[in-house]
C-alpha cells in the first residue's frame, strides 16, 4: 500500500495544521493563512466587528471585551500551568455543552510528537493536557465529525489552525461549536525541536515542556520536576535562526485573534494566566469554570521601545551573548522592564518585526497583501534594517 501523497497547496510555508488530510483540502487555498490572509473578513464574521485598529489594546490583542488574569485555585495535577484549558474542556462536556472536544494527546513513545483526537470523555481530555510545541495537524480529524455524529464541537487550537476552522466552519454540519484559542509562536518540527532542545537544555532528553515566560527566560521542566532556566539573551541566535517553521515566520496572529476565548500567560504577571474573552461564546466557555479560579488585576508597566529595537538588530545580525551577560542582561530586565500587557505587546513587536522582514525577504511577491493592517501599524513604529 502506498502512502499517502501530501497534498500543500502552502508548499513550504505549510503550518501542517491538517486541513490538507481531508476531504476540506477544496477550501485550503481561501483557508489557509499562509496562501489568503482574510483577518478582517473573518474577524467581522466571528465577532461581528473589526479589531480598533486606534484601540491600542485592540490593536495589539484583538477583538474583545475582557481581560482577566486568573489561575485554578486547584491546579490540575500534571497540567503545564494550572490546568484551565483542561478544565474548561472538561466542564463542557460534562455540562453537556458540546459532544467533543477537538483536542491535541501525545505519541505513546514520542511525548513531542502530536496526535489529534475528538475527545468524548473528560478522562480523553485530561490526558491531552501539556502543550506539544510542534507542528500539529489538528484539523486532520475533521471528516471525522458526521461519522461520529458530532453536532456541538469544543475545537482548541492556535491561530493558523483556527483561521482555516473558521473558513470552513459552516460545511462541517455542526449546530454549535466553540473555539478556545491558545497564543501561539515559533513552533518547530519533530527535528527541529530536538536541535532547540539540544543546543539550549543541559539535558534535552529529559524537557518534558517548557516556556517563553515573562521573566525573560525559558522555562525547561524535566521528568524529575526540576526547572532549568536559559535566559533569552543567551540563545545560540545563529543555529536556531532556521530551526523555526517558515509557517511560524510567517504568522501574524500571536494572540489568536479569531477564538471565542483566549488562554494563555503572556499578558499576566507570572504565575498568573492571561484570559482574553472575545466575544459571547467566550463568556460561555469561561462561566464553565469561573468560580474554580481566583483572579487578580491586570498590569501593565515598564517600557519596552528600547528593548524591542535593540533585538531586532541584535537577531537580524544573529548576535549570541556570552551566558553570563545574558543572565546579567536578564536579570536586570526582569527587574526593571515591561510587565504584564506591556511585556505581551514586547514579544509582539518582537515576532511581528521579524516576521516582517523574514516576508519581506522571502517573499516579497505576497509581502503587501499577507502582512494585516494591525501588524503594518505595529511594525511601523520600529526601525528595521534596509535590505
Amino acid at each position: 500500500m502506498h502512502p499517502k501523497p501530501k497534498n500543500r497547496p502552502a508548499l513550504e510555508l505549510c503550518s501542517e495544521c491538517g486541513l490538507c488530510d481531508t476531504s476540506y483540502l477544496r477550501y485550503a487555498k481561501w483557508a489557509c493563512a499562509f496562501i489568503t490572509q482574510h483577518m478582517d473578513e473573518l474577524e467581522s464574521k466571528t465577532h461581528g466587528r473589526e479589531r480598533d485598529l486606534d484601540n491600542e489594546r485592540e490593536l495589539y490583542f484583538g477583538v474583545h471585551r475582557q481581560m482577566y488574569a486568573a489561575r485554578k485555585r486547584k491546579p490540575v495535577e500534571g497540567a503545564q500551568w494550572t490546568g484551565i484549558v483542561s478544565t474548561i474542556g472538561v466542564r463542557a462536556l460534562e455540562s453537556g455543552l458540546v459532544d467533543a472536544v477537538l483536542c491535541v494527546g501525545a505519541d505513546k513513545i514520542d511525548r513531542f510528537t502530536p496526535r489529534p483526537l475528538l475527545a468524548r470523555t473528560p478522562e480523553e481530555v485530561l490526558a491531552a493536557r501539556v502543550n506539544k510545541p510542534t507542528l500539529s495537524p489538528n484539523l486532520s480529524v475533521l471528516d471525522e465529525i458526521p461519522k461520529l455524529g458530532i453536532k456541538r464541537l469544543l475545537a482548541i487550537g492556535v491561530g493558523c489552525q483556527i483561521q482555516a476552522l473558521r473558513t470552513v466552519q459552516d460545511k462541517l454540519g455542526l449546530e454549535a461549536l466553540y473555539v478556545l484559542g491558545t497564543p501561539c509562536v515559533d513552533n518547530v518540527t519533530r527535528q527541529g525541536l530536538q536541535t532547540f532542545l539540544d543546543s539550549t537544555s543541559r539535558s534535552p532528553a529529559t524537557v518534558v515542556h517548557y516556556e517563553f515566560m515573562q521573566d525573560f527566560r525559558i522555562h525547561f521542566k524535566h521528568e524529575d520536576g526540576s526547572i532549568e532556566k536559559v535566559p533569552f539573551f543567551g540563545l545560540d541566535t545563529k543555529a536556531l535562526k532556521e530551526v523555526f517553521a517558515p509557517s511560524c515566520l510567517s504568522c501574524f496572529d500571536y494572540v489568536n485573534g479569531l477564538a471565542d476565548l483566549v488562554v494563555g500567560y503572556m499578558g499576566a504577571q507570572f504565575g498568573w494566566q492571561w484570559i482574553v474573552e472575545r466575544n459571547e461564546k467566550g463568556r460561555v466557555l469561561l462561566d464553565l469554570v469561573r468560580d474554580e479560579l481566583e483572579f487578580t488585576d491586570i498590569v501593565e508597566s515598564g517600557k519596552r521601545f528600547a528593548a524591542v529595537q535593540q533585538g531586532i538588530e541584535a537577531y537580524d545580525k544573529a548576535v549570541t551573548l556570552p551566558m553570563w551577560v545574558a543572565k546579567v542582561m536578564g536579570a536586570v530586565i526582569d527587574k526593571i522592564g515591561p510587565r504584564g500587557l506591556e511585556y505581551a505587546r514586547f514579544s509582539i513587536d518582537s515576532h511581528f518585526a521579524r516576521n516582517y522582514l523574514y516576508v519581506r525577504r522571502r517573499y516579497p511577491g505576497k509581502f503587501d497583501r499577507h502582512i494585516p493592517r494591525y501588524a503594518k501599524k505595529i511594525v511601523s513604529r520600529y526601525k528595521l534594517p534596509v535590505d
